[in-house]
C-alpha cells in the first residue's frame, strides 16, 4: 500500500469545529480530505509575497477541498483555507469520498472528471494572471503586500453611502437597509469584491460607525447607520489624503487617535460647542493611566502638527491644550476609519 493511500485508510470522517483564525488546511499541504460547511464561513486565500491573496469567502452548504480528490498528479491543497468565525464543517476522507464515486454510473463519472479537469487549469491560470493587492518592488522584487489600497476605501465608503441615501429607511433615527439589497449593488452592480466588503463591514460594525441588527427572520443582516454624513464626510477625506503629497499628509498614531477620543468625550460631558476649547490633558491622562491605557501627553504631538490642537501648557502642575474643536470634531471619524483600515493592513501583511 502506498504512503498517500495509507494516510487516506487513516483519514475519518465527521464532525469537527474551528474557531476563528483556526487553520484547515494551507496551500501545498497534503489533501486527503474534502469539507461541507454547515455552520459560519471559511476563508480561501493564497500566500503572495510577504502577504496573501483573499479569494473567497463560502458560508453554509458549500464544499472546500473536493478539487485534492482529482489532482492525480499531486494530491496538494491549491491554497490556504481558515476560519473567519466559529466554523462546523463535516469532513469526508477521500477514501469515503472514492467509495461514493466508484458507485456512480461511468458516464456520469466522466462528466464529473471532466468538470473537474477544466476547473483545475482554470485556477493555475488565475493564480498565473493573480497579482492583487501585491506592491511591486525594485529589481523584479515583491512589493508590501496592502489589503486595503486608500482607492478600495474611498469606493466602499462612496458606494455605502450612495446605497444608504438611495434605499434605507429612516427608522427610530436611524437608517436602515437589508444586507442583501446592500450586496446587490456591491456585487452584482459595482463589482466590488467580496472579500474585502465583508472585511469593510466588519471594520464599520467594530467601530460603531453601523450596526447590525436581526431582520424578521431572526438574522444579523439589517444595517443601521445614526449618522450617514459621517460616511460622506470620510470620502472626502480619504480621497484627500489619496491626492495630497505624503509629508502633507494627516497622520495619528493611535495613542493620539485615543487622547483625542477622551478630549471631544470631555468636551461632550461638558456641553461644548465652540470654534476652540480649553481641554484638560490631566485629568483625561489620569484617567487613562487608572485604566492602564498608555497614553501620555507626548503622544498629542501628532494632533499639534496636524492642526487640530496646540502644544500643551503648564500651569501649576495641571496640563492643558486649547483644542480647534469643531475642525476635530468633523474629522475624527475619518482619522478613526483611517486607523482602522490601517491596523487591517498591518494585521493581514503580518500573516
Amino acid at each position: 500500500m502506498s504512503t498517500t493511500a495509507g494516510k487516506q485508510v487513516a483519514k475519518k470522517s465527521g464532525m469537527r469545529v474551528f474557531k476563528p483564525g483556526e487553520q484547515l488546511f494551507n496551500q501545498n499541504d497534503h489533501a486527503d480530505s474534502l469539507f461541507i460547511i454547515q455552520k459560519g464561513q471559511i476563508r480561501l486565500y493564497i500566500p503572495k509575497g510577504r502577504g496573501f491573496v483573499d479569494l473567497a469567502i463560502l458560508r453554509a452548504g458549500e464544499v472546500i477541498g473536493e478539487m485534492g480528490y482529482f489532482d492525480e498528479k499531486a494530491q496538494r491543497r491549491s491554497c490556504s483555507a481558515a476560519a473567519l468565525v466559529t466554523t462546523e464543517v463535516i469532513e469526508i476522507s477521500y477514501n469515503a469520498f472514492g467509495k461514493t464515486m466508484e458507485g456512480l454510473n461511468p458516464w456520469f463519472k466522466t462528466i464529473i472528471n471532466t468538470l473537474a479537469d477544466r476547473l483545475r487549469k482554470t485556477n493555475a491560470k488565475v493564480k498565473e494572471l493573480e497579482s492583487n493587492s501585491v506592491g511591486r518592488g525594485t529589481d523584479g522584487k515583491v512589493g508590501e503586500y496592502v489589503f486595503f489600497h486608500t482607492p478600495d476605501v474611498t469606493r466602499f465608503l462612496s458606494m455605502f453611502y450612495l446605497v444608504m441615501k438611495t434605499h434605507a429607511e429612516l427608522k427610530e433615527s436611524k437608517m436602515e437597509i437589508h444586507l442583501s439589497k446592500l450586496k446587490f449593488y456591491m456585487f452584482d452592480i459595482f463589482n466590488l469584491a467580496e472579500v474585502k466588503f465583508e472585511e469593510f463591514l466588519r471594520m464599520c460594525v467594530e467601530n460603531s460607525f453601523v450596526e447590525l441588527a436581526n431582520d424578521p427572520d431572526g438574522f444579523p443582516k439589517l444595517i443601521r447607520v445614526a449618522n450617514i454624513d459621517q460616511f460622506r464626510q470620510m470620502v472626502v477625506f480619504f480621497n484627500t489624503q489619496r491626492i495630497t503629497e505624503d509629508s502633507k499628509k494627516i497622520i495619528i498614531s493611535s495613542r493620539c487617535e485615543k487622547l483625542l477620543g477622551a478630549i471631544l468625550n470631555q468636551f461632550a460631558l461638558a456641553g461644548v460647542d465652540k470654534e476652540k476649547w480649553q481641554a484638560d490633558i490631566s485629568a483625561i491622562l489620569e484617567d487613562f493611566a487608572s485604566k492602564n491605557i498608555r497614553v501620555s501627553d507626548e503622544d498629542i504631538r501628532d494632533a499639534v502638527n496636524c492642526g487640530f490642537c496646540e502644544d500643551i501648557l503648564v500651569d501649576n502642575g495641571k496640563l492643558t491644550s486649547v483644542i480647534h474643536y469643531s475642525k476635530l470634531k468633523k474629522v475624527y471619524p475619518s482619522i478613526r476609519m483611517m486607523n482602522a483600515v490601517k491596523r487591517v493592513n498591518e494585521t493581514k501583511s503580518s500573516h
